[in-house]
């Protein structure tokens, strides 16, 4: 399969720079898997789209300030890291920018509050870098680090809590799951209250999700792994939903990624917690979502070939040209759609 039959034209000017003022007042396309049918909503109306015995399953990871910048000791240049997963400790993998002169053995300075001193160079580049510092780390980079917003965005962020879903819980993603960011905690209690079951599973989104697409063809890409967490309460409430006759909505490709790699060939869910590599493309037989909420995504993204592996790519490529020509706000701050 071709990498350019997900790619389409798209103005720059639709990018989202800023997050709304009303999470809930974004606005919602809904595609019927089945048909190829669209409307237009408004985010606040998917409480008329779930129904009493449905399940959403939300991912409660948790951004980190995950951009850091330093100096090289001995030269002073300036250096850009992104950390990307915590390894074990105080070692994490992480992108540096410019990154070929950081060799093993290089050392860098953040500030005077905390070093770090290069390892390993391992796949695609990346550093595998361990942190020295006195105190807490977590507290050290909540002073020294800035959220990790997509480059599509240049406008700073002003309140780093829109970069993060209302229900956040855990700390570990080097990027939000952006689907989520259209929650309000009303909205949610609105939607329990009709006799909706809500989920929460974990995934530390990476960059791997992100990283473009560099071969020609799509069976030849390799995703990089990520962390997921699914607790015996998300298990049981997705499991008792499908026996039940409910349907699975997940909120966001990273709930729907972790949902597909926990679960068997069945559909039952299984708890437990691992490092999941999976890659959803056009072919992929879903094992248990049913529907996904999710944002507009970049052409010739993995997250592109996700999202036509459940609706089909003539339908998500019809989708996406009728909300460019409606003027949808698209990525990371932008508008979402219900595939349903």
């Amino acid at each position: 399969m071709d990498v350019n039959e997900f790619d389409y034209e798209l103005p720059e000017e639709l990018i989202a720079q800023d997050p709304l003022e009303d999470r809930a007042s974004s606005r919602l396309l809904i595609l019927d898997k089945e048909t190829g049918q669209l409307q237009h909503r408004t985010f606040r109306d998917i409480r008329e789209e779930i129904h009493p015995g449905d399940c959403l399953v939300i991912n409660n990871t948790r951004v980190i300030p995950a951009r850091l910048y330093g100096t090289r000791e001995g030269t002073g240049a300036l250096v850009e890291v992104l950390l990307l997963k915590r390894i074990g400790g105080d070692l994490w993998e992480t992108l540096v920018r410019p990154g070929k002169k950081a060799r093993p053995g290089m050392v860098l300075d953040f500030g005077g509050q905390m070093k770090g001193t290069v390892e390993d160079i391992v796949e695609d580049g990346n550093r595998r870098i361990r942190f020295s510092y006195e105190g807490i780390f977590e507290e050290i980079l909540d002073r020294l680090g800035e959220m990790p917003l997509p480059p599509y965005i240049t406008h700073k962020l002003k309140d780093r809590e829109r970069y993060q879903t209302v229900y956040a819980k855990y700390d570990g993603s080097a990027a939000a799951p952006t689907a989520g960011l259209h929650f309000t905690q009303e909205l949610l209690e609105e939607i329990r209250a009709k006799g909706v079951r809500i989920a929460e599973i974990t995934l530390h989104v990476g960059l791997g999700t992100f990283r473009p697409v560099k071969v020609d063809k799509v069976e030849e890409h390799h995703m990089h792994s990520e962390f997921y967490q699914v607790s015996e309460e998300a298990a049981d409430l997705v499991n008792r939903t499908r026996a039940e006759g409910g349907r699975i909505i997940a909120v966001g490709t990273t709930s729907c990624r972790t949902l597909e790699s926990a679960s068997d060939e069945a559909g039952v869910l299984h708890a437990g917690s691992g490092n999941t590599d999976i890659f959803i493309y056009p072919g992929y037989q879903f094992k248990i979502v049913d529907a996904l909420i999710t944002n507009f995504h970049l052409p010739k993204s993995t997250l592109m070939m996700l999202v036509s592996a459940l609706a089909g790519k003539d339908n998500i490529m019809h989708a996406y040209q009728e909300a460019i020509r409606e003027r949808y706000r698209v990525f990371s701050f932008g508008d979402a759609m219900f595939i349903r």
